[in-house]
């Protein structure tokens, strides 16, 4: 049996700043040099701000858990308040490395911890679980991307991460466990020593010395590839001939110009017998560039032995057809020399009988601070089909759900068949090299006066020889982005003048016609622009020196054993959403060839492990039940260990995305691997006690209205349940329901959540309640579901909701319930009159109120931007909270939020109604599908806060007439 704790509910089991945390999720899309995203590629990664935030709530203590320093309500909500300011501020990308908002965050998380341990002197487990001199570590059973362990270290705690993927448990070295070991240290290679007033003039705090040696190392690997490999990449002459052709050029003439990229288009034989023999392009556009004034585009020339490509600069006289390539608007391509279609599955059996090849289209050369696009060359393609690998990837990708779109093959037998000969032998010239990079940073770190016991860093070294591995960690992450941008999937980019990635999407699509990148230049998609990412990515790791504050091992989450009690966050597979080790391997074959000795338990397989990975994947499992019972019962088994071994003081948090509704009958929408997930918790031992949806889209942007899809995901609050949790019946749920729910919603609208994120945000009380009973029975005996539970919970808030009315004028109630059912569209007067009679009203005083249009026998609401400007709620004798919402709406919406937050002032008597009516109006359109006056309603309520702020600013007026005090200015 547990020990008995004192339970302190924690900051995230009752309130957060949800819309700051998820604008600062969102914006985080928009940064990507210097993000640890961009150190290696990962699927589904976490925004830090949401990970920070998350940890910092799941270790403080809310107000309401300390009674003895805030008593009242209102003193709660005052701290509850400056905690999330804070929470604002840490959330901010550019605090992420700011010492002095971290040192805030840290030392309110150290606080709560004492007060923890004071709490439980007498636990028999007291000297393990209850250190007030050490605060319990972080780990992360499905640690993935890194970044939930890489900011639990970040505010102070030590962190482990686990994971089944190798790949996966790299980057987390990379994040969390090398950093630190090395923070501090100036660079070893020679130039930085030989530059004294280089050193003086920076501070080599964190990683930055780290971080430079990567440059350095990575500028030297560029040098020696090309000195060995550079004939691979010859630049291209502006000959006379091609002046001729194109006079734009004239001014090249006799110049020897760099090659960017080479651009290609697969082939096959014509399906045509007359043209068998003929290898005929399959190309998705001849567009080259569609930038305004700069436009260029392939012309296929037709002649009596064939064809050629030929490049126009302007626009092309038949648009379309350059912009359809040889594709056909239904199925699949045609034969450029006879129009015969060509089917996939013809593409597919010459692909796979060895029968697809490549034609060079178009030339990309850099042009005086342009782009210039040139026709192809006999010479250009000779020396591309030169190269010939000595080594290639041949560990098999046929048959992995993740390689080609549409579940085509089209030949791609191993991951080596992605790649061209010259990209292969550009690939692995960069991999041989990391072990001679190596080399030579373990003789210059010696030169430097670092110690070298000898050892590696896999068998615990912290010499030159480990940092000579560490250096070759962040150098083989290089030729990860080396190879994602240089593949033969990587597509040109005709609006920017660029290529796409390889993994544009969570799969490896097919490209018909694709961009060979010349890897020896600088910039994205060469391996000096590769090197530089990765040397940023790393400047601003380590927010912690010395010692073991981070370890990632290799391990299974379901066997996994975590020691001492640790605070647990973490992020699992989403049940058949994203199949990881599928779309690792790609990766995992470079890495595995650069890094094997470096750490060779990690890379002892050929591929990346899949047999006992948590997703549920059809196609190793034999069908979709089966699949199902697998993800079920692994899901369950790994989070029992959780519940059972995670630290009784602190709630666990679990994060899970899910897709669009799956299904829709008679009870509603639902979700199956949100039930599934949703059960699998449960089932582990554990009462859930929170909610919250996650968004990362950027601005107001809302998909989905009416679906499960709006969050991009849900963290769920939960702690291990009760042994002696009692049975509940399902008119007792129903009872708690109703009982707790308004209280607990009470408290997310004052915590100002969105009505967009409210119905998501209320499950967690609403569980809290179903998952403190062993089981929840109906009056037969049977199990009252998860998917039950949650239609009560939906049923009962929509019961709070319309409780909510009693708050609103009978004008109020009777708008919302015409608006219910017409919105702002016209009905018959007789209905509007009707229902005025059961709402203690009158069309005629709905009028005078200045809310609804009434004539020829019909009737409708007045929209915001038909409201009049220059409307005084002081001089309005039938003031309304409906009234009071659209002018709020108009004002901010033609005049901003200083405008509205003045005329909030102005409508403090009926401010927080109307308030509640926007909550109450947004759940409406969303059952409704009113997509665009949904929006006006949430953002009505997102900028509350600030409109609060504005209305005190301006006036002085009492803060609790709007709900509390405005925020404070956050720490900067």
């Amino acid at each position: 049996r547990t020990p008995t704790l004192r339970y302190r509910k924690k900051l995230i089991e009752v309130a957060l700043p949800l819309d700051a945390i998820n604008a600062a999720a969102a914006r985080e899309k928009s940064i990507r040099h210097g993000h640890p995203s961009t150190l290696h590629l990962w699927w589904a990664r976490r925004p830090l701000a949401a990970a920070r935030a998350v940890i910092f709530a799941q270790l403080v203590d809310d107000p309401a858990s300390r009674p003895e320093l805030f008593p009242t309500e209102q003193e709660q909500d005052r701290e509850r308040r400056r905690l999330f300011d804070l929470i604002e501020a840490l959330v901010r990308w550019e605090n992420t490395t700011n010492q002095e908002v971290l040192r805030q965050a840290r030392d309110e998380i150290r606080a709560c911890w004492r007060r923890a341990c004071a709490d439980h002197a007498d636990h028999p487990r007291a000297a393990e679980l209850f250190d007030p001199e050490r605060l319990p570590a972080f780990h992360d059973p499905f640690a993935g991307g890194g970044a939930l362990p890489l900011e639990a270290q970040r505010l102070g705690l030590e962190a482990h991460a686990g994971d089944l993927n190798p790949v996966a448990v790299l980057i987390n070295k990379a994040m969390i466990e090398l950093p630190p070991k090395f923070a501090g240290r100036p660079p070893v290679h020679p130039e930085a020593r030989s530059k004294p007033e280089l050193v003086a003039r920076r501070e080599w705090t964190g990683a930055r010395g780290l971080a430079e040696d990567v440059r350095r190392y990575g500028r030297w690997m560029r040098e020696e590839a090309e000195r060995r490999i550079g004939h691979l990449y010859p630049k291209i002459a502006v000959t006379d001939e091609m002046v001729r052709e194109r006079p734009d050029l004239k001014r090249y003439a006799g110049r020897e110009l760099t090659v960017i990229a080479w651009l290609w288009a697969r082939t096959v034989r014509s399906p045509n017998p007359a043209f068998g023999q003929m290898e005929v392009p399959l190309v998705s556009t001849f567009m080259l560039s569609t930038k305004q004034g700069r436009e260029a585009y392939v012309e296929p020339v037709i002649g009596a032995d064939g064809y050629r490509f030929t490049v126009k600069v302007g626009a092309p006289p038949d648009a379309a057809a350059a912009r359809a390539g040889t594709k056909l608007s239904r199925g699949a391509f045609r034969c450029l020399l006879s129009d015969v279609p060509i089917t996939y599955a013809y593409i597919d059996a010459e692909a796979n009988a060895g029968r697809m090849g490549a034609r060079l289209m178009a030339i990309v050369a850099q042009g005086d601070r342009t782009r210039l696009y040139l026709s192809p060359t006999e010479a250009a393609a000779a020396v591309a089909a030169s190269p010939k690998p000595e080594w290639k990837p041949d560990v098999p990708s046929r048959g992995t759900w993740a390689s080609n779109a549409q579940g085509r093959r089209y030949g791609f037998r191993t991951f080596g068949d992605y790649f061209t000969p010259r990209q292969l032998v550009a690939l692995t010239t960069f991999s041989d090299l990391i072990a001679e990079a190596r080399e030579r940073v373990r003789q210059d770190a010696g030169a430097a006066g670092m110690p070298d016991d000898g050892r590696p860093f896999h068998a615990g070294g912290t010499g030159a020889t480990a940092y000579a591995d560490a250096i070759g960690v962040y150098l083989a992450f290089a030729i990860s982005k080396l190879a994602d941008r240089g593949s033969s999937i990587c597509t040109w980019f005709t609006e920017r003048d660029s290529t796409r990635n390889t993994f544009a999407r969570q799969s490896i699509p097919m490209a018909w016609d694709y961009a060979e990148l010349n890897m020896l230049l600088d910039g994205t998609g060469s391996f000096a622009g590769a090197v530089e990412w990765t040397a940023e990515s790393t400047d601003c790791l380590a927010s912690v020196s010395g010692g073991d504050r981070g370890s990632a091992q290799l391990a299974d989450a379901g066997v996994q054993t975590l020691s001492a009690g640790k605070i647990v966050s973490t992020d699992p597979p989403y049940y058949d959403n994203i199949g990881y080790a599928d779309l690792s391997d790609f990766f995992y074959v470079w890495l595995r060839r650069s890094l094997r000795s470096v750490f060779p338990d990690l890379f002892a397989t050929m591929m990346v492990p899949k047999a006992e990975e948590l997703i549920a994947t059809p196609y190793r499992h034999g069908t979709r039940a089966q699949a199902e019972a697998f993800f079920m019962t692994g899901m369950t088994q790994a989070l029992e260990r959780l519940a059972r071994q995670a630290h009784p003081g602190f709630p666990v948090t679990i994060y899970y995305a899910f897709k669009q509704a799956e299904r829709r009958d008679d009870r509603g929408v639902s979700s199956t691997g949100w039930e599934t997930f949703l059960e699998a918790v449960i089932d582990a031992g554990f009462a859930i006690t929170g909610t919250w949806p996650m968004r990362t889209e950027l601005g107001n942007r809302m998909v989905g209205i009416g679906s499960n899809a709006l969050a991009s995901s849900i963290v769920l609050v939960c702690r291990r349940r009760s042994d002696d949790a009692p049975l509940g019946t399902r008119r007792r749920l129903m009872e708690a329901m109703k009982a707790e729910l308004p209280p607990a919603l009470a408290h997310l609208q004052r915590g100002n959540v969105a009505p967009v994120d409210l119905a998501q945000a209320a499950i967690g009380p609403g569980m809290a309640i179903f998952t403190r009973y062993a089981k929840v029975l109906h009056t037969g005996g049977n199990r009252v579901t998860v998917r039950e539970a949650l239609a009560l919970i939906n049923q009962t808030l929509d019961e709070i909701l319309a409780a909510q009315e009693g708050d609103f004028d009978a004008d109020s109630r009777w708008a919302l319930a015409w608006f219910d059912q017409h919105g702002f569209e016209a009905g018959d007067y007789g209905s509007a009159e009707t229902l005025s009679k059961a709402k203690n009203t009158s069309v005629s005083g709905l009028a005078q109120a200045g809310i609804l249009h009434a004539q020829a026998g019909r009737v409708r609401l007045l929209r915001p931007d038909e409201l009049p400007d220059g409307w005084d709620p002081a001089k309005d004798e039938r003031l309304t909270t409906w009234g009071a919402v659209h002018h709020l709406i108009r004002v901010k919406e033609r005049s901003g939020e200083e405008a509205a937050g003045r005329l909030l002032h102005r409508l403090a008597v009926v401010a927080g109604a109307a308030r509640e009516l926007c909550y109450r109006l947004y759940a409406v359109c969303e059952r409704k599908q009113r997509a665009a006056e949904a929006l006006d309603y949430n953002g009505l309520v997102k900028s509350w806060p600030e409109l609060a702020r504005l209305a005190v600013r301006e006036a002085g007026v009492q803060a609790a007439l709007f709900d509390g005090e405005p925020p404070a200015t956050p720490p900067r």
